[in-house]
């Protein structure tokens, strides 16, 4: 689910370098835990979906285990293991569970994340 609420402003969450290739970070960005992640498979890709597993119950999908299922790529939750698209917010074992994506890019060395 992509984040409805999108106003057009960018918030400069760090540098790319800042995030080790395959993991992810954790934003505050109004206010919201975001999790922000850098997959480096041949490609600098950069993903951010909400931080708040309600699986768990936890703000802690940016500390989850980076893989793939088929095509999609997934962040594993730490706590439960769920997964949860990167590209759509999915949990793919609990679809009622799915956080929101939110717009984010790259800039000058630096991610961005739209708010």
């Amino acid at each position: 689910m992509h984040r409805d609420l999108y106003s057009g402003h960018w918030t400069p969450v760090c540098k790319l370098d800042d995030i080790v290739p395959n993991t992810g970070v954790c934003a505050l960005i109004n206010g919201e835990q975001v999790a922000v992640f850098h997959i480096s498979d041949g490609q600098q890709r950069l993903f951010a979906i909400d931080n708040y597993d309600a699986n768990a119950g936890a703000s802690v999908l940016s500390r989850g285990l980076i893989g793939s299922i088929g095509e999609r790529i997934v962040v594993a939750s730490p706590i439960y293991k769920q997964h949860f698209d990167l590209l759509t917010g999915e949990c793919l074992e609990a679809p009622e569970h799915s956080v929101a994506t939110w717009p984010v890019k790259l800039e000058n060395g630096r991610v961005w994340v739209g708010a």
